[in-house]
C-alpha cells in the first residue's frame, strides 16, 4: 500500500519490539531445553501485545477511521419519460 502509514506509530513499534524480544528469549530457552525460560519469553510476547494495546488506547496508535472504506453516495432516481413525448 503505497502512501499508507499502517503500523508506523509509537504503539505499533513498541508492541512489536517487545514481542520480538520475547520471541528471541523464548527461542533461546527452547534451544537450551529450559521450559520455564521459554514460558517467560512467551509471557514477554503477550506483554508486547498488552503494551501496544494500552498505548493505542492512550492515543499513540493509528486512528480507527484512517482506513475506513468510502461510503457510496446515493444516486438520484431517474424516471424515464413516456414514449413519444419530446422535451
Amino acid at each position: 500500500m503505497a502512501g499508507s502509514s499502517h503500523g508506523h506509530t509509537p504503539a505499533a513499534w513498541t508492541g512489536v519490539t517487545i514481542a520480538f524480544f520475547g520471541f528471541c528469549v523464548a527461542g533461546a530457552f527452547m534451544v537450551m531445553a529450559q521450559p520455564l525460560g521459554f514460558w517467560a519469553g512467551m509471557a514477554i510476547v503477550a506483554l508486547g501485545g498488552v503494551v501496544g494495546g494500552v498505548m493505542r488506547s492512550m492515543g499513540l496508535g493509528q486512528p480507527k477511521n484512517v482506513h475506513a472504506l468510502p461510503q457510496p453516495q446515493p444516486r438520484a432516481a431517474v424516471t424515464p419519460e413516456p414514449a413519444g413525448v419530446e422535451s
